[in-house]
């Protein structure tokens, strides 16, 4: 079945001013301004484009700007402890995308969900993890999220899963009937696979609350998107299925509206490379990533908007930086003298609890996890 492709589509860029207008949910601050985002904040297929005027809170400009600098501290951090040989195996950062997932929860209830790719230590944050349990799932400690079994690549907290689930997830919000949503998150480099596609036709087909976004950091795991992609406007890939890139706030409203999916694409850069082993050099400049951090990071642009609206002064903001620091760093001292899970945790979280089989064979024949005794 193919929807009417007049709905709407919509693409944000996720960085300088932009990202506001899909974050202030709250009105709960009297202190406010009106802000005219630049016109460049949008690009629009087959619709209207949003209004760029938006009301801007204090209190919530705020908030924001601590989670970003705290997020950047924590990704910074964790690459210094991976350099350090204290994490191990992949680890993806997401220096450079903050607002991406600090915009993104500032528009959800904890009871919308969010799937997201492997880049998620940033919205594990956001979804409610400490510092100290994303730290200690990177080093393999059992005080981790994921009880040091997970690692970078999955860190899970509530309404926050991985893996292609996110329809299901919809799916099943709309069979209980509750009013939320799920934002299903990929990247540019997977948006030419076929299970993304697959995803969106179901999806339209039982009009369900899901939201899916791509998060366009420009090289998936180190290819351009013009060298991989025969259209890399990647907000115009929802013809068949309503699909708009406005807000996350509105995304909700859309859906709760009964309109069915959307499709969101959201421009960011990431700093370094696919991952730690990854040096980022190879398929751009140095220059181009310089200029990028002169000129698109979220944080600097907000900084820039919260002296000029007069919500804060330098000192306040170089205050929330120096009570980041101390935070970060405090979490990932706890975590280097965390313990390391014991080896029969190596049986458990297999099978729902209760229909465990009586043994778990291993890597070899011989190697087997006894479950239940009889």
């Amino acid at each position: 079945m193919l929807l009417p492709v007049s709905r709407v589509v919509t693409r944000v860029a996720a960085c300088r001013g932009s990202f506001l207008l899909r974050s202030f949910s709250s009105e709960s601050s009297s202190e406010s301004v009106k802000y005219t985002l630049p016109e460049t904040s949008f690009k629009t297929y087959k619709c209207d484009p949003p209004p760029l005027e938006i009301e801007v809170k204090k209190k919530e400009v705020l908030d924001m700007y601590k989670d970003m600098v705290l997020m950047r501290r924590m990704e910074t951090t964790a690459d210094n402890l991976y350099k350090m040989k204290l994490i191990r195996g992949f680890c993806h950062l997401c220096t450079g995308q903050e607002a991406v997932p600090v915009g993104m929860e500032a528009a959800c209830t904890r009871d919308d969900a969010i799937i997201t790719a492997y880049r998620c230590h940033g919205y594990t944050l956001m979804r409610g993890a400490t510092i100290h349990q994303i730290f200690a799932e990177l080093m393999g400690r059992s005080t981790g999220i994921s009880y040091g079994k997970g690692g970078s690549m999955h860190m899970f907290a509530k309404s926050f899963y991985g893996g292609n689930v996110g329809a299901g997830i919809a799916f099943t919000q709309k069979y209980l009937g509750v009013k939320n949503a799920t934002f299903i998150i990929y990247g540019d480099g997977a948006a030419n696979q076929g299970q993304v596609f697959e995803a969106f036709n179901m999806a339209a087909l039982w009009e369900l609350p899901a939201i899916f976004v791509c998060e366009n950091n420009f090289f998936g795991m180190g290819t351009s998107a013009a060298r991989s992609s025969a259209n890399a406007n990647y907000y115009t890939r929802g013809e068949y299925i309503p699909a708009v890139k406005h807000s996350c706030a509105w995304a909700k409203e859309w859906t709760f509206s009964g309109k069915g999916p959307m499709v969101m694409e959201m421009v960011t850069y990431r700093y370094g490379g696919h991952s730690m082993s990854d040096p980022g050099t190879t398929y751009r400049t140095r220059e181009e990533v310089q200029h990028m951090r002169s000129t698109n990071d979220p944080i600097t642009g907000l900084r820039t908007r919260i002296l000029e609206w007069g919500f804060a002064t330098e000192n306040d903001l170089k205050q929330y930086e120096k009570e980041a620091r101390a935070i970060v760093d405090e979490a990932a001292e706890k975590a280097k003298n965390d313990p390391y899970p014991k080896e029969s945790e190596l049986w458990t979280d297999i099978y729902v609890r209760g229909t465990e089989p009586d043994s778990i064979r291993g890597r070899e024949r011989e190697e087997l996890g006894i479950m239940r005794k009889s």
